[in-house]
This record gives C-alpha cells, structure tokens and sequence, in this order.
C-alpha cells in the first residue's frame, strides 16, 4: 500500500520518473485512469507512482516504456536507477559494481546469497529480520532483490563462483517447501555454465583448519579489471579498494574455495537435501 510519508524520503531517480510519467501523460490528454488502463494499472496506482507514494515497480516500468516511451529507452534506462532508490543506503554502491561487474566471487555463511535466493526466501528472510519492516518495504526489497538476477542473463555474461557453508543448505527459512524450492533453484543456477557453486562442508574444519572462519567475502572483478572487496556485516558496509589488503582476501578465498566440495559433490549435495524431507 502507498504510504505519503513515501513522498518526503523518494529518491531522484523515483521522483525524476514520477515527473518524466505525469508530463508525458498530461502531452497525450490521458487522465491517470486512462494511463493505468493501458499499462495494466489501476489509476490510483498510477497517482501513487506520479505522487511519489509508492515508487514505480520494474512490470510499471517496463509498461510506460512501451506506452510513453517514444522509443527514447528513458523508462527502461531509469529501471536500474529506480531500483537502487529502493535498496538500503549501504548497499547502493555495491549495486552498482555487482551489476557491471566481470566476475564475482563470493562466499556465504549464513545464509544464501542474495544474487540467489528465491523470492519465497529472500521474503521470508527480509519479512522475518530484524528491526521489522512494512509490508511495503518488504516488499520493495523483495522485487529489488529479484531484479539483481538480471545478472546472470546479462551480455556479456559474467563469471558467478559461489561458495555456501553447507550448515546454510541445512538452516530452513521460511518453512520446508522455501526451502526445498530454494534448494532446486541453487541447483538450477549451478548448472549454468557461467556459475560455479561449491559448499563448504561441516567437517572442513577437523583438520584443523577452516579458512572461511571470518565471515562473508564479494570479491568484485570491475570492467576496468579492477579488484575489490566489499563487505556487509551487522547492516553496516565496507568497500575495501587497497590492492594488498585485496590480495589478501583473494587469497583466503581461494583457500576456502580449496577446502570445499568440488561442483559435482556440491550439485550432488544440494540435489540431496533437496529431496530429503524437512
């Protein structure tokens, strides 16, 4: 539901589109309700996007540019900025470098990574954490989450390695068949031939060593071919750029890539727990 406290905290790329939408419907002669009628809204959608109430969704956008467009690509252009609007402040730069990155490598703990989660899964988690959001902001968050998997349809294609503490395979969130769901769709995106996934397994460490004992790890590769580490703990963000404290996370990556099952044990595993009751 749109909230008019929306309207004082929208981004510039929510209010930019809110302006852009409202002129070029005013240009036609069209009323809201008319607008909504030929993107598939309800009029008062199409107010609540024009007031800022509730920003544009991605399905909104992908309608005005066919209906106002005018072939010019604005509102398709303005999907990726209104999106970031809708992310929380600490991860907005890495948004950005995340979409038009080369190649990610990334190491998940706790829970699956974001570029992978399911929508059921990635609601369940957002809906349940902590401090309690809106039902609006939860579902914000969800569609913006949704929208990163554009990545791995993207020209050129990137490179996606993931490794996932096997103890996330096994923590259910959102009940037994999210789960399940979200287990088939790892093991879906593990079969793409740009995605590598591995799990680090629950008796890595009885050797006495466990490389992935500090936490999550995104190692970015830029289109300049840069490298950089970026950070998330406790909602807070850290973009690390220095090139020997890169190096170093580089390389304790690639121990924790080493120490884990190789693609065929993990797809193997992943397959398994899928099927297993919950």
């Amino acid at each position: 539901m749109a909230r008019t406290e929306n309207k004082e905290t929208a981004g510039p790329a929510t209010r930019l589109v809110a302006d852009m939408a409202r002129k070029m419907r005013v240009r036609k002669g069209w009323t809201q309700d008319q607008l909504g009628k030929e993107i598939g809204f309800t009029g008062a959608a199409v107010s609540a996007m024009e007031t800022c109430a509730q920003p544009a969704s991605d399905a909104m956008l992908v309608q005005l540019e066919k209906v106002l467009g005018d072939g010019l690509g604005l509102f398709e252009q303005a999907r990726l900025y209104v999106r970031l609007d809708k992310y929380p402040e600490q991860f907005k730069n890495y948004a950005l470098l995340e979409q038009k990155a080369v190649s990610l490598s990334l190491y998940a703990t706790l829970v699956v990574h974001g570029l992978f989660q399911t929508e059921a899964y990635a609601r369940a988690l957002i809906g349940g954490g902590y401090p309690p959001l809106p039902e609006r902001r939860v579902e914000e968050l969800v569609e913006a989450r949704m929208a990163r998997r554009e990545l791995f349809e993207r020209e050129p294609v990137a490179l996606v390695e993931l490794v996932l503490e096997e103890s996330v395979l096994r923590r259910t969130i959102g009940g037994p068949e999210v789960m399940r769901g979200q287990l088939l769709h790892l093991a879906e995106c593990a079969r793409r031939r740009n995605v590598t996934v591995q799990v680090l397994p629950l008796d890595c460490g009885l050797s006495g060593e466990h490389a992935g004992d500090r936490g999550d790890i995104n190692l970015v590769e830029t289109p300049e071919h840069d490298h950089l580490v970026y950070l998330e703990p406790q909602d807070e963000s850290l973009l690390i750029k220095d090139p020997a404290k890169v190096s170093t996370y580089g390389q304790r990556y690639a121990r924790i890539r080493a120490q884990a099952l190789d693609r065929r044990e993990s797809l193997g595993l992943i397959e398994r727990l899928a099927g297993e009751p919950r």
